[in-house]
């Protein structure tokens, strides 16, 4: 059974954790293959989360120039074409990207400029998530979430925490959620891949999201899956790289299949591309072979992750139906 040209809708997308081998030629023509898979592409098991994140850094570094964000967006365009990702969420953290000179709205802006000029090239509807991480101070996730508010109405459309949930509480990050929650701006929030069901729980109650990263330790809890499918908060769920950072030892011991099953709200997403070095197509391939997931698994997935993406109700309308046009019931 093919999925590759099945429309697909991602939703948990880090840019500078989706670089390929084409594009960081460009920006350093002297890496080999080999140095490009030792330093971007992490190991298929990690000893944690924290060790995973390592090889995120080798992607900001090259994303700090207005030339190298444009070339590494059009670049993820490029694969979400190959791919046939028909509507994408792509995020980044801005701070990360002001160690060359630029403002973090300067590089807000090459991002969202880089963004429209690729969905009119491919036609792929997009938009962009802010990340906050988990080591930054009040202020820097102040200073993130008022960008959400300042690019409004652009591709810009949401807020996210990201980071290391082990080791960095929420205790910074509250004023900034309540300042997205007050002015409508849409939430989502990583929490239970790196620490368990208590994070989740602290992630809903005080940052208020509408849709979780990964969530998948949620299953040490089953008044949280409870909560979770009462309340419709979608979780964005990464199989290949809740393996690759030991959240669980192989993918047949990962619960997408239970929370597919129990009528939970999920989407699959790579996370991300290079890191993961995986694409959607591989990970249905994945999902297929091990839980023996058809069309019928994916095109619930795809239409939950529409429903529950931060897109206008016109590109909902228009993604919505070109899934159900695609995909056999």
């Amino acid at each position: 059974m093919s999925f590759k040209d099945l429309p697909k809708v991602e939703l948990h997308l880090h840019l500078d954790c989706s670089l390929s081998f084409q594009v960081v030629k460009q920006l350093k023509p002297t890496i080999t293959l080999a140095e490009y898979q030792q330093s971007f592409i992490a190991p298929k098991k990690c000893n944690n989360l924290a060790d995973y994140l390592k090889h995120a850094v080798k992607g900001f570094e090259l994303m700090q120039t207005p030339e190298q964000l444009r070339l590494v967006t059009f670049d993820l365009f490029r694969q979400l074409n190959e791919d046939k990702v028909v509507y994408a969420e792509i995020r980044f953290a801005p701070l990360l990207h002001t160690f060359g000179g630029l403002s973090p709205e300067q590089v807000v802006k090459v991002v969202n400029d880089a963004v429209g000029e690729s969905t009119k090239k491919h036609g792929i509807h997009a938009g962009i998530i802010l990340c906050t991480l988990r080591r930054h101070s009040e202020a820097q996730s102040m200073q993130t979430v008022e960008l959400v508010q300042k690019y409004e109405g652009t591709h810009v459309v949401g807020f996210d925490i990201a980071g290391n949930e082990a080791g960095f509480p929420i205790t910074d990050h509250v004023k900034a959620f309540q300042f997205a929650n007050r002015n409508n701006l849409p939430c989502t929030a990583h929490a239970g891949e790196a620490k368990g069901a208590a994070s989740v729980w602290e992630t809903l109650e005080n940052f208020r999201p509408a849709r979780i990263g990964h969530g998948v330790r949620s299953t040490e809890a089953d008044e949280l899956v409870s909560f979770l499918k009462e309340k419709e908060i979608h979780l964005e769920i990464c199989p290949t790289s809740n393996i690759q950072v030991d959240v669980f030892d192989k993918i047949e011991d990962h619960p997408i299949n239970t929370f597919f099953d129990s009528g939970l709200s999920l989407s699959i997403n790579t996370d991300g591309r290079a890191v993961s070095n995986v694409s959607l197509t591989d990970e249905y391939n994945l999902l297929h072979q091990v839980f023996g997931w058809d069309k019928s698994h994916f095109k619930k997935c795809n239409l939950e992750a529409i429903k529950h993406s931060f897109a206008s109700p016109e590109i909902k309308d228009l993604v919505r139906a070109r899934i159900e046009r695609s995909y056999w019931n």
